[in-house]
């Protein structure tokens, strides 16, 4: 049984923007889509708010799905969201 793991793209509208099957390809378009503002781009999570980084979006999804993570700045949002496929 093969597991593959896919990464929704969703925006404030919870309307998909894409599907991903790379978490590097997310999380640049999330940056792009969230990052129209002069501020910075933040990764909400339970845990907490960080700079949103690709190495701490790897760390918070290692070994995880059904998980979802918010991209904020001041006006715009975006939400990444993990989800498993078996074959």
């Amino acid at each position: 049984m093969t597991k593959i793991y896919i990464y929704c793209l969703f925006d404030i509208n919870n309307s998909l923007l894409g599907v991903y099957s790379s978490i590097k390809a997310v999380h640049r378009d999330a940056v792009r889509h969230t990052n129209r503002g002069s501020g910075p781009v933040y990764m909400v999570t339970n845990q907490k708010v960080s700079p949103a980084s690709l190495t701490d979006l790897r760390n918070i999804l290692k070994g995880k799905h059904d998980v979802s993570i918010n991209y904020r700045t001041g006006t715009t949002f975006a939400r990444i969201f993990k989800t498993k496929l078996k074959e």
